[in-house]
């Protein structure tokens, strides 16, 4: 027989999973710690396996756990969307974002994929572009809302995510073994000579440009394909690579935050719901634990 599964257990194991701790899942979900260890147990007793595995830094997801997630996850989201749908007024008009490309599957699509359905009605355009040209475009009435970094103090902006920028190696051809140790870096000048090579030469690190670009795709690129080592933001690091730390002879290259920014001259529904689903992505995210680049 097909075990019948009940969405408020479905909705606990999502929060424990995201959140990868009993007591935070269950502060969430307004319940006691014991309650929630009973919805697990229950749930694993449903499905016939053990869901997570327990550790010092909390709990992961076992391989079942991870197959169940999935579906999991859709479920409460639609539960969730079609609740909204059932108060939440028909909203219309355009809406206008500025966000890092790093976060276009990551953050955005989960933003908009619920936002979309949400409210079909609403026109959405999105900007990726580097963050001194996302604050242009808000302070020139181009965008409603940006999401920008920000190195060296705060300008009044909501801080969304704390993630530092590191050095990345490919972990199969090891550029960062090489003297001068060629490195992948941004077109624009600012950032990449205030923040990325002067970590190098604090440390006494010998270095070579090998390779430019004006995008953070083509940084990745570059390490993957074994060209060069480059900065890229802790979260964003690709399969196969790895952060340089301490012990490599490197370290952080920055300590930016990920900041939202609302264009003070717009007002709107649609902005104001547009604004909250990105800050409840990122909150998600940031539960999970991934800490989110220039």
């Amino acid at each position: 027989m097909k075990p019948t599964l009940d969405s408020d257990l479905l909705r606990t194991f999502v929060a424990v999973a995201e959140t990868g701790n009993f007591t935070k899942a269950a502060e969430q979900a307004g319940r006691t710690q014991s309650a929630v260890s009973m919805q697990m147990k229950k749930l694993e007793g449903m499905v016939g396996d053990s869901l997570f595995e327990r550790g010092s830094r909390g709990v992961s997801l076992t391989r079942r756990g991870g197959e169940l997630i999935v579906n999991a996850r859709r479920i409460v989201s639609l539960l969730d969307e079609t609740a909204a749908s059932l108060v939440a007024p028909p909203l219309d008009g355009p809406v206008r974002i500025g966000i890092p490309a790093e976060y276009g599957h990551s953050i955005l699509s989960r933003a908009l994929g619920a936002f979309a359905k949400r409210h079909p009605q609403v026109e959405v355009t999105v900007r990726y572009a580097h963050s001194d040209s996302q604050m242009r475009a808000l302070a020139a009435g181009q965008l409603d809302l940006a999401v920008v970094f920000e190195w060296e103090g705060l300008s009044g902006g909501e801080v969304l995510m704390h993630d530092p920028t590191v050095w990345v190696t490919s972990a199969i051809h090891h550029m960062h073994e090489e003297r001068p140790v060629p490195i992948a870096l941004y077109n624009r000048g600012g950032w990449c000579r205030d923040f990325a090579i002067k970590s190098l030469e604090q440390r006494g690190v010998g270095y070579r440009v090998a390779y430019t670009s004006d995008t953070n795709g083509g940084l990745t690129l570059a390490v993957t394909s074994g060209l060069a080592i480059a900065p890229i933001s802790r979260s964003n690091i690709p399969a196969g690579c790895r952060e340089l730390g301490a012990a490599d002879g490197f370290g952080d290259i920055d300590s930016s935050n990920v900041v939202l920014h609302r264009n003070p001259s717009v007002s709107g529904e649609a902005i104001d719901s547009m604004e909250q689903a990105i800050r409840e992505a990122f909150m998600l995210t940031g539960q999970a634990g991934i800490t989110p680049d220039l």
